[in-house]
């Protein structure tokens, strides 16, 4: 395997201890949610899952380098008709554990199925919480800019005077903005919403990742030269687009099939391109 890419088989609890530590920049990764993906991995009850994941945040606390970032893609189900508290009591843990829980990204999910259900509406989003080890952190928040958008444009073209000032809000809240401020920009920086739709095509997994996800994380939390680790490798969406960000990508993925399939797409990125 190249060295910028490297997949390890086995269960994360074991085959973290073989990572140094101090050495990775960033962990995206989306672990089997309680009571899901029952075929392919087993599945864990929701009253357990704390218990069966502190061991893993442990390993990653070790290997994230003081500066790093730990992003975990993961989501409550409903349980008896009520959403079980299994990720609220895990992100407690982690703080217990010594992690920072700094900042918590939603991933709306543009095309999420119809459905109708007694009692909720269609479920269109999911938690990406980020961790650190301190409080000071890499962030390169400019590489995560977007355009300003076309409503700049009239908008602009027409300041009031009291544009040109932080006036008042019209609900008389405190909370006033001066749009002058927005003149000559052509970037901005964006929310903690991500709007992006799911990976249509199951590519031989039962969850797989859009390229996008850790694509825009792995922008604002590393640069090239990194190690980008994904302890739940599944189908490799995370090491193939930090691979092809020039990062180092580190894998871990329990299913043979799994890594087999990841050791192939890898080694097929690397094959030259015929002129």
């Amino acid at each position: 395997m190249d060295e910028q890419a490297r997949i390890l088989l086995g269960d994360a609890r074991q085959q973290l201890k073989r990572l140094s530590a101090d050495s990775v920049q960033l962990v995206v990764t989306s672990p089997p949610y309680a009571d899901q993906r029952k075929s392919t991995y087993g599945g864990m009850h929701p009253d357990k899952y704390v218990e069966w994941f502190l061991p893993i945040s442990s390993e990653l606390l070790r290997v994230l380098k003081p500066r790093g970032t730990f992003i975990l893609n993961i989501k409550e189900k409903a349980v008896n008709g009520e959403r079980h508290t299994y990720v609220l009591d895990l992100i407690k843990a982690l703080r217990e554990q010594g992690w920072y829980w700094t900042e918590e990204f939603i991933w709306h999910k543009k095309n999420c199925y119809p459905g109708k259900w007694p009692n909720r509406f269609r479920d269109s989003w999911e938690r990406l919480l980020q961790f650190n080890k301190s409080r000071k952190f890499d962030m390169y928040q400019e590489a995560v800019m977007l355009p300003v958008g076309d409503w700049a444009k009239g908008r602009l073209g027409k300041l009031s005077e009291t544009d040109k000032i932080r006036d008042e809000s019209r609900s008389e809240s405190g909370f006033g903005k001066n749009v002058s401020n927005w003149l000559g920009r052509d970037r901005v920086y964006p929310t903690n919403v991500l709007h992006m739709a799911t990976e249509t095509s199951n590519k031989g997994h039962s969850a797989v990742f859009p390229r996008q996800l850790p694509e825009w994380f792995i922008k604002l939390f590393s640069q090239p030269g990194d190690a980008v680790l994904d302890p739940f490798a599944g189908s490799g969406t995370t090491l193939f687009v930090a691979q092809a960000m020039n990062r180092r990508a580190i894998g871990i993925e329990i299913l043979p099939d799994y890594v087999e399939a990841i050791e192939a797409k890898l080694r097929l990125s690397h094959q030259p391109k015929l002129m």
